[in-house]
């Protein structure tokens, strides 16, 4: 007993009399920098194929004769004012913010009514499921595949004309694509045919994510399904309607294969928006400097509706 108690009090001085080991220095240095060395592929592959390209085009946008000839001279922002001159800048500004609120709105109505839909228990399981596949569809085209189905859809003598013609709502087929009345409406329809599923199946994901504790304490005050609508179910929505709202409007501003493959930006420019107006200005008139003007005005653009996307976000965590 004795000897225990001695061999217990000698490795109790032992651990106080023994000093603490310090840790190296620069341990802690290489300790933080591990991360970066597990994602230092993924920042030299965006450094390469996103930084470097956004530095040549600004770059670009202030030199003259780029690409064209060898010898450029630098002539600060003279290309952004060309491009701040020209006409069809500000018609493919205005196309733009056409384009893009009509198909945001629409968007966000149409996914949100399709997703209450799905979301109510009146249809049954097997009309949920049927439904479900069917509204999905869209999404599951490429773009050149919509854009050549809504091509041979709105042809003049496609199916749209020929059920307007025969149910006498119209009296002459309408050139949809081609005639500048109606081609920024069309190409908007497309658009949001589309893109709505997304945000369909988005907001069905929200309304599924709403606890019904809610509804039930509304249906015992007396509410009815138009109050539990907009004092429920909007509210408990607002950060994933704000974020889908500013992400849409991000991605809608920068649609360019599905108007190039449709109308290519005309008839007279009346689809011509920011993205096919930049390509003309690069790849038809061969004008490298003002399309990279344009270019770095619609980054600038972009970079402005990212940070509000990203403050939504940040607000919605």
């Amino acid at each position: 007993m004795m000897g225990s108690a001695v061999a217990l009090t000698n490795d109790l001085v032992a651990t106080v009399v023994t000093p603490t080991r310090r840790r190296p220095r620069g341990v802690g240095a290489r300790r933080a920098l591990v991360p970066f060395g597990y994602l230092s592929p993924t920042i030299v592959l965006m450094l390469v194929l996103m930084v470097t390209p956004i530095v040549m085009v600004v770059i670009y946008s202030m030199l003259d004769n780029v690409i064209i000839q060898k010898s450029s001279e630098f002539v600060g922002l003279d290309n952004f004012s060309a491009v701040l001159a020209d006409d069809v800048f500000w018609i493919s500004v205005r196309n733009t913010m056409v384009f893009t609120s009509a198909s945001v709105v629409v968007h966000i109505v149409l996914g949100l009514a399709f997703a209450t839909m799905l979301n109510s228990a009146v249809l049954g399981p097997r009309v949920l499921a049927a439904f479900r596949v069917l509204l999905v569809l869209p999404w599951l085209f490429t773009v050149a595949i919509i854009a050549v189905l809504w091509r041979m859809l709105m042809a003049s003598n496609g199916a749209i004309n020929y059920l307007l013609t025969s149910s006498g709502l119209v009296s002459q087929n309408i050139e949809w694509l081609a005639s500048p009345d109606t081609a920024l409406f069309a190409v908007t329809l497309i658009n949001v045919w589309a893109g709505y599923p997304f945000y369909m199946i988005s907001l069905l994901a929200g309304l599924q994510g709403i606890a019904n504790e809610l509804y039930e304490a509304a249906t015992v005050d007396g509410a009815s399904a138009v109050q539990k609508f907009f004092y429920i179910t909007i509210p408990q929505l607002r950060p994933l309607l704000i974020s889908l709202i500013l992400l849409d409007v991000i991605w809608t501003a920068q649609q360019f294969p599905l108007i190039w493959m449709t109308t290519g930006g005309g008839p007279i420019n009346a689809t011509q928006v920011l993205s096919t107006y930049t390509y003309k200005l690069a790849f038809s008139n061969y004008q490298f400097s003002m399309a990279s003007a344009s270019a770095a005005i619609i980054l600038v653009l972009s970079m402005i509706l990212a940070f509000f996307y990203a403050r939504a976000q940040r607000a919605r965590d």
